[in-house]
């Protein structure tokens, strides 16, 4: 395995490399000096070169993979020249961000090199083989799936889930590919992006999460929940209850038909804790419930609970929190 490669499939924005790829980078470091492997990324896009050099301080290697028609993200072109390249080079491990677009061109990918994948994974061991974990059951139950090295594995890992921090020092060597690409590649053609705004970090990248559930009692309430994000720097959720009422939309929505997210500090405000609910946020690094129900279900899971009417303690904590800033 010694001379196979480790790659990381690059996402990013007009702000640079994601958070989420980041730590793919940090998975993939950790699998490559195990086994004493280069790791390399692999980035798609049209005019992004400062982004490439971005990555290029990170890693040794980068794959640019450069077309006109890949200026805009579309799963068949993405599918189309990652399996191109990876049929080429060969790598024994595949590692990709389980955000939505790494949830929509990965599983593609995966059945057209016809090889194994592994989804939303938030850790691995490495013993006598790779044992990598992910939870299963709506989140009741963590699997072990032992890595195979018969055929490049594809694995996608939950945001959140590996800490990396950047060193910039590293001058990695980029090489340039010229996919085959024509028109009729795209099928699906993309008239306008449009982004949400706001001061707020984005949910599945945000270390603090707060979230709000039908306890709420209606969408004007939701403003005080976004008073105690904002002075924690976080960003707000959902459960599904709040969306189906039409209070905030599906974007923040948090659960199995939701965001998947993994927060160091989630608080769960008048959330009741169902099943749907708790597998887009179980892996939250530390939970506060804060709910007047003793029995409701999210308590345990949580590592503080709060048994009260969270418009009592939510103002509270926002000025004990404004008093202990200052």
């Amino acid at each position: 395995m010694s001379n196979k490669e480790i790659w990381v499939i690059a996402e990013y924005e007009n702000e640079g490399i994601k958070k989420s790829t980041w730590e793919t980078i940090s998975a993939a470091r950790k699998l490559a000096n195990h086994f004493g492997t280069k790791s390399a990324a692999v980035i798609l896009g049209n005019g992004i070169k400062g982004i490439v050099e971005e990555l290029s301080k990170e890693l040794d290697l980068i794959y640019f993979i450069e077309h006109p028609l890949l200026a805009k993200y579309d799963s068949n072109t993405y599918v189309k020249c990652l399996h191109q390249l990876i049929k080429d080079k060969n790598p024994v491990i595949i590692i990709a961000s389980a955000t939505f677009r790494g949830k929509d061109y990965i599983p593609r990918l995966s059945a057209r090199l016809n090889c194994g994948f592994i989804s939303d994974c938030v850790g691995f061991e490495i013993k006598e083989g790779i044992f990598l974990k992910r939870y299963v059951y709506g989140g009741r139950l963590m699997a072990t799936l032992k890595f195979e090295e018969s055929k490049p594995w594809i694995i996608t890992i939950r945001p959140r889930c590996f800490e990396y921090k950047r060193s910039g020092n590293v001058k990695g060597e980029v090489l340039h590919i010229k996919p085959a690409l024509e028109q009729q590649d795209i099928m699906v053609t993309i008239q306008e992006s449009l982004k949400e705004t706001g001061k707020r970090p984005d949910l599945s990248e945000s270390n603090v999460i707060v979230s709000g559930g039908r306890g709420m009692k209606g969408a004007a309430n939701f403003k005080l929940l976004e008073e105690l994000s904002d002075v924690l720097g976080g960003a707000v959720g959902a459960s599904r209850a709040v969306v189906d009422a039409g209070w905030l939309p599906h974007s923040f929505q948090i659960g199995q038909t939701g965001r998947v997210v993994s927060p160091t500090l989630y608080i769960a405000c008048g959330i009741s804790g169902a099943p749907q609910h708790l597998a887009g946020m179980s892996t939250s690094k530390c939970i506060v419930a804060i709910n007047k129900d003793p029995n409701a279900p999210i308590f345990k899971i949580a590592d503080y609970g709060i048994v009260d009417d969270l418009f009592k303690v939510v103002p509270v904590l926002i000025e004990e929190i404004k008093r202990a800033k200052t």
